[in-house]
């Protein structure tokens, strides 16, 4: 069985992250998902709109995801892939290279990002109206 990894906020829900969830998916037979606590996203310096169980809850009715569970730290993708004998770990473009040195652990792939859309990019258009 081939298991995928990715890791995210995914807060405000949007086509891009399906596609995201959808293409990470398609490279194996299961799909974890670790999703960004709200502690540790104040240690990143980011504030979710919605809290960890709402996002973890919208994360779990997605077909494509198999499993949740928490991200606390920057240090534990490593023990994650490990612990869960992952083969792939997935993420966007926009991280290119950033995760290489989990190749001796499992492969790394970089898919892009869906144009025109960003979480980011809502939050903006919001802050506009």
């Amino acid at each position: 069985m081939e298991k995928v990894i990715t890791y995210g906020t995914f807060d405000l829900l949007h086509w891009g992250h399906i596609r995201l969830l959808e293409r990470a998916r398609a490279l194996g037979d299961h799909l974890t998902v670790v999703l960004s606590t709200d502690e540790f996203n104040k240690l990143k310096g980011k504030e979710a709109f919605h809290n960890f169980e709402q996002r973890k809850y919208l994360l779990e009715a997605i077909k494509h995801v198999d499993v949740v569970i928490p991200e606390t730290a920057w240090d534990q993708k490593i023990t994650d892939i490990q612990s869960n004998e992952i083969n792939i770990f997935v993420m966007g473009d926009d991280w290119e290279g950033q995760f290489d040195f989990l190749t001796p652990y499992c492969d790394v792939c970089y898919l892009e990002r869906t144009k025109d859309i960003s979480t980011t990019y809502i939050k903006e258009q919001l802050a506009q109206a």
